[in-house]
């Protein structure tokens, strides 16, 4: 009996694991995010699916965790003074955002018939967004670090300390709930700030000097599971106070951003944090009832529907009044208008003290989960409705009558370094590139960079490329790069093109488009590592100059042969570190000895190989 108890549950382990390793990599490459493809993947493996799992909560209790070490990372990455700079969005934007969306919402609820406590509860609860779906979204974007996300990160750390007041809120709202007094009211609140106080106190006093002796014993486990209970501690200790287990590794995570093992806590809880995350989208599709869904799906489709405008429309008037763009309005609008897990919590504090039915929390429950499920989609939509934002030319002069002896198209860092022996030599040096933000920042170090797309043959002209004595594209993005050298090989042949190259495809793609010269951005960088390895080694500098040698020698070899045969070619000039037989370096020119401690070096290495 044992052992079938133990194959049932390995076999829900693997259709769990079945599930997302199938369905994300599929949602994904047909553009859907992995989000869609983890909640989608709990709906067929969840009781209304397939039927593998029937305990859907349960499953979702543990994953929760997913989010809780989601939010530890990201307080990792926000140190305790960063976090002070965003006081006013956290404290003005957030409650602003987060009063105007109760208000519109319960507003829904009750033009609709509902009683007033019941609107307020269903509205309260749609307006705390899904902290996992949206940090999962920003994260997947590259928007974590940017103004705008910080704008929506703030705004999520509000809503998971709303929880406290909205629970206390239910308890007065119920039915007979007048009888819990104020005192037991404040007596909540103060206990829920005092464990916020509490966990301060102890990261900042405790948590480094016990790291510091744990990574003293040298024992990597003992330092992945003091991470683990740091993680889940804190979220216990914020959860007993009333507030949120992810706002608990919030501010965990915050204590420990200036630690020295800070970079280890993070390398320890990426896995278990990844995978959780996940379990936790999928344990969300189980949890959707398509039943109630069915049964009442007039009902839930209006209230999504007017639910996700009523609060995008609050939003994007929050954003508006406060300064913000249409653009990112919009995007904040999209993807904060769904429901999030707060509001699971909420639902059931209400059902128990009778202000919904068993029947309503089932509906709002499934409008809540149809909402993080659209959320995705609703995205994709935005992206292909709305044009790519453009970039303000305020200010940023468009390349225009350029006359300059040398054009360098493109100046990231390596733009910049190529840039310095020509103007000390006092070459006139022309300067395009279409990173607006780039281009502004060169101003401040004193260089005169113009707005230009090197693709575009009329910015060509005017950037001065047919009168320059030589053209230098530096742009990061090796079809880029081949794109402009084949323009400007194709219309200006007698002006001297030198590229950077990303790659070694890139190498060959240049070369073909008749470059005069080409550069891989890292080889010589590389090269120049590799020697001084050599040199700390114990190597002389005239050994190390022939090995460098050697190895541009057979680099250069192996590039003309790829240039006939294909990126496969050549390879055996490549030197391996399997133990097989390859070719060694010939002296550098027929007659001249070898430096004996370089000759010695290869034959030492001969040796062992035919060994």
């Amino acid at each position: 009996m044992a052992a079938e108890g133990a194959g049932s549950d390995l076999i829900q382990v693997v259709a769990l694991l079945a599930a997302g390793v199938v369905a994300v990599p599929i949602f994904k490459r047909i553009g859907l995010g992995s989000i869609l493809g983890y909640l989608a993947a709990g709906v067929v493996i969840g009781p209304f699916g397939l039927g593998i799992f029937y305990e859907s909560e349960a499953i979702l209790h543990v994953a929760e965790l997913g989010v809780v070490m989601f939010l530890f990372i990201i307080g990792l990455e926000m140190e305790p003074s960063r976090l002070w700079g965003l006081r006013r969005e956290i404290f003005g934007l957030g409650v602003f955002q987060v009063g105007l969306c109760a208000a519109l919402l319960t507003m829904v609820g009750i033009v609709t018939g509902f009683p007033v406590a019941a609107s307020f509860v269903a509205g309260a609860g749609f307006v705390l967004t899904s902290t996992a779906i949206v940090m999962q979204l920003l994260e997947e974007r590259g928007d974590m670090a940017t103004p705008k996300g910080q704008r929506i990160v703030s705004v999520l750390l509000l809503e998971d300390l709303a929880i406290v007041p909205l629970l206390a809120l239910v308890a007065f709202l119920a039915p007979g709930g007048e009888h819990m007094g104020w005192t037991e009211r404040l007596t909540g609140i103060a206990i829920g700030i005092g464990s916020i106080v509490g966990l301060i106190v102890a990261g900042r006093y405790l948590l480094n000097p016990v790291f510091r002796i744990l990574a003293e014993s040298r024992a990597r486990e003992v330092m992945t599971a003091a991470a683990l209970l740091v993680v889940l501690g804190s979220a216990l200790a914020l959860q007993l106070g009333g507030l949120s287990m992810a706002m608990g590794a919030f501010i965990a995570g915050v204590m420990l951003s200036g630690s020295t093992f800070k970079h280890q806590l993070e390398a320890d809880i990426e896995p278990f944090r990844g995978i959780l995350l996940g379990l936790f989208f999928m344990a969300v599709g189980m949890s959707l009832n398509l039943a109630v869904v069915w049964e009442d799906w007039r009902l839930v489709a209006f209230y999504v529907v007017a639910y996700m405008i009523m609060k995008a429309v609050g939003i994007y008037i929050v954003a508006r009044l406060l300064g913000a763009g249409h653009r990112e309005g919009l995007e904040r609008a999209v993807i904060m208008a769904q429901g999030g897990e707060f509001a699971f919590v909420l639902y059931a504090a209400a059902l128990s003290e009778g202000i919904i039915s068993t029947n309503e929390s089932a509906v709002l429950t499934a409008i809540i989960i149809v909402s993080m499920v659209l959320t995705p989609l609703a995205i994709i939509v935005l992206r292909r409705l709305t044009p790519r934002e453009q970039q303000s030319l305020e200010g940023i002069d468009i390349a225009s009558g350029l006359t300059g002896s040398v054009l360098i198209i493109g100046f990231g860092r390596f733009g910049q370094i190529a840039s310095q022996p020509l103007l000390l030599r006092g070459m006139d040096v022309s300067i395009i590139d279409n990173d607006v933000e780039m281009i502004q920042a060169a101003a401040d170090f004193g260089f005169k960079v113009y707005y230009g797309d090197g693709t575009r043959l009329d910015i060509l002209h005017a950037a001065g490329a047919h009168q320059a004595r030589a053209v230098l594209v530096c742009v990061d993005k090796g079809d880029t790069a081949i794109r402009i050298a084949e323009l400007l090989k194709s219309e200006f042949p007698m002006v001297p093109v030198l590229a950077r190259a990303y790659d070694r495809g890139t190498t060959i793609s240049l070369i073909k488009a008749g470059v005069d010269y080409q550069l891989r951005e890292t080889f010589e960088s590389a090269l120049s590592l590799g020697g001084e390895a050599l040199h700390t080694l114990g190597a002389g500098e005239e050994v190390v100059a022939e090995v460098l040698a050697d190895v541009r020698r057979r680099d250069a070899e192996r590039l003309e042969l790829q240039l006939a045969g294909g990126l496969q070619a050549g390879r055996g000039l490549m030197k391996g570190n399997a133990p097989v037989p390859a070719p060694l370096a010939p002296p550098k020119r027929p007659g001249q000895a070898m430096n004996p401690e370089t000759a010695d070096i290869l034959a030492q290495t001969a040796a062992q190989e035919r060994r």
